[in-house]
């Protein structure tokens, strides 16, 4: 591994490669337009492209000066900032047209908000999550506004009040137990997030010594800006345009679980005793450092230092090599779509998990606490 010096991470040309995920907007404009077999572009774009892209460019094992000043980060900020209006104008754009357009069928129409929720999921609340760790304001906001068009607003407070702070430990919903395939990690994390999220912000706020109904309550903005969406939706598609859109929704929010599941499958942090844990190490996640896929995802792969420093911003985030950090053996691309089939996923990566395990903690030899998430909950 070598160190990119900050006069280089801070040029132009370094951050480009980060805007590749605006191609995927003319995509879902040809694939409404034309429709046909171009309605399936979209999946080949964000998962068969960039898993092709990732086979013919590797890995990518060096790390930006960790120190590079925020100022000269510009360019790589300015995409995660203009995200939001051009995915809502492309939103708008479809759920006006689709439901009019007398070329499309009923199951293009569904394929090409099925890839607006790729667009929505794969990007959409990935850059959603770069925003929400941030100080600005503007920042927040773009970042509710994105979760608030996929209508999984609660998932800011999950994650920044419950994930980052028990990920690994049995009171993380988001954490994929040892050997639970997706379709039961899917529902469980579906209902746990949106009570666990709850629980944090009524917490926070009885230390404020506040109600829940409070108006400092997160959870009444994201109500507003979602009841707000589905107005919109009905406005310009009707009936129809609200049923495509609730779809593509759903469409991001299975987009984003299948990352949660494939981000911390096995992996846990060691109990001390007495509802205490370890502190979180980059042990903790699992680390990809696959060029394309990361260009797409902004380095959400590299998760084991987001996890080991929060608040570092997605060009600086560091690789691990395998002597700190349990390493992926391939991009999310090809990692969520093997966690769609749960036989296949097991046999990937249980033997890995296997090794962690014998690699970190050889001292433990009873891991079925860890595994049912029987553990006490962290105090």
């Amino acid at each position: 591994m070598s160190i990119i010096p900050a006069a280089k991470v801070t040029r132009f040309d370094q951050a480009l490669p980060f805007w590749l995920s605006l191609g995927l907007i003319p995509v879902a404009v040809v694939s409404a337009l034309v429709g046909g077999w171009t309605v399936i572009l979209m999946p080949l774009a964000s998962w068969g492209l960039f898993s092709l892209l990732d086979a013919v460019l590797g890995q990518n094992l060096d790390n930006p000066d960790p120190e590079t000043p925020d100022a000269g980060l510009f360019w790589y900020r300015v995409i995660t900032l203009i995200w939001f209006p051009v995915q809502f104008a492309l939103l708008c754009w479809l759920l006006y047209y689709v439901p009019r357009a007398e070329h499309l069928g009923t199951l293009e129409s569904i394929l090409i908000f099925f890839g607006m929720g790729v667009v929505s999921g794969t990007v959409g609340i990935n850059y959603s999550h770069e925003l929400m760790h941030q100080k600005s304001k503007l920042e927040r906001w773009m970042a509710d506004l994105l979760l608030a068009s996929v209508l999984y607003s609660h998932f800011r407070s999950e994650h920044l009040r419950v994930h980052h702070l028990y990920v690994g430990t049995p009171r993380d919903p988001v954490t994929a137990r040892y050997n639970e395939g997706f379709h039961r990690f899917f529902p469980r994390v579906l209902q746990q997030s949106l009570v666990s999220s709850w629980k944090a912000e009524k917490a926070m706020l009885a230390r404020r010594k506040l109600p829940v109904t409070h108006s400092s309550n997160p959870f009444w903005r994201y109500a507003v800006l979602q009841i707000a969406m589905l107005v919109l939706a009905f406005a310009l598609g009707g009936w129809v345009g609200l049923a495509l859109f609730i779809y593509q929704a759903i469409t991001a929010i299975w987009q984003l679980e299948l990352v949660n599941y494939v981000e911390h499958y096995g992996l846990t942090r060691r109990h001390l005793g007495e509802g205490k844990y370890e502190h979180v190490l980059p042990r903790h996640s699992w680390n990809a450092d696959h060029t394309a896929s990361n260009w797409l995802l902004i380095n959400l792969q590299r998760h084991s230092d987001h996890h080991y420093k929060p608040d570092r911003r997605f060009p600086l985030l560091q690789t691990y090599g395998d002597d700190e950090a349990p390493q992926l053996p391939y991009g999310y691309p090809i990692m969520t779509t093997a966690a769609m089939f749960p036989p296949l996923y097991k046999r990937m990566m249980n033997r890995r998990v296997r090794e962690w395990r014998r690699k970190y903690y050889p001292d433990i030899t009873d891991w079925h606490s860890y595994n049912k998430a029987l553990n006490p909950a962290p105090r």
